[in-house]
């Protein structure tokens, strides 16, 4: 599997239905050498009931795929970094009409995918509800940043985590808040890995955008 350039086509992915018409719908954005599969079960754990969508990373970085080019360890390709941005932004659209999801699309990204979530949600607002950002960096910065108003975000960072610098987690949050969002940050006592801490922070978080299916609550008033 050689790189693809912006626009080459769909994205190898997974898709996991939602089983009791949950309206969330997970979008899952693996870490730098991951895959479609990698968060399947993370995502089915955090939120139990929601759709999961997850796709692969077109780029490769010494056989290692990722969601954009970068020329150095946090130094981004942000030409890339848009341009891909956009693609995926238009395939989580198609799967959305396809596949009949999209009422509450929040985003869950590790390390790199973190990082293409949080260009998502600057470069394509209203496109997600929210996002769970796990050990993100700032991916560019603007001069304007749209109005993210009923955006939930919660960032999650390492406070010995020697790959994100220790102001980027704050700045992402200022930025994110400039454009009224609803941030919660929350620094874990380690270093880029995630530990169960950060899972159970996800989990009670996204708890907030889990919606009862209507037609479980007329069979238990039935």
């Amino acid at each position: 599997m050689s790189n693809q350039e912006p626009g080459s086509g769909d994205f190898i992915h997974r898709f996991v239905p939602s089983q009791d018409g949950s309206a969330v719908t997970l979008l899952l954005l693996h870490g730098t050498g991951g895959t479609e599969n990698d968060l399947i079960g993370l995502g089915g754990s955090l939120l139990p009931g929601a759709a999961l969508l997850s796709p692969r990373g077109k780029v490769l970085e010494n056989g290692m795929p990722r969601f954009f080019r970068r020329f150095a360890e946090g130094v981004f390709d942000v030409n890339d970094l848009v341009a891909r941005t956009e693609e995926l932004a238009t395939f989580v659209e198609k799967s959305s009409s396809r596949k009949g999801f999209g009422r509450k699309i929040v985003a869950v990204g590790y390390s790199n995918g973190a990082n293409i979530a949080s260009s998502l949600i600057l470069l394509r607002p209203g496109l997600l509800s929210g996002a769970v950002l796990l050990r993100p960096m700032v991916p560019f910065t603007m001069q304007v940043v749209p109005d993210l108003s009923g955006v939930r975000i919660l960032i999650e960072a390492g406070t010995s985590d020697i790959i994100v610098p220790k102001d980027q987690p704050e700045a992402l949050a200022q930025i994110y808040r400039s454009g009224k969002a609803e941030v919660t940050l929350r620094w874990q006592e380690t270093g880029h890995q995630l530990t169960s801490a950060d899972i159970e922070v996800a989990k009670g978080w996204l708890a907030g955008f889990a919606e009862s299916n209507p037609t479980k609550r007329k069979r238990q008033r039935s």
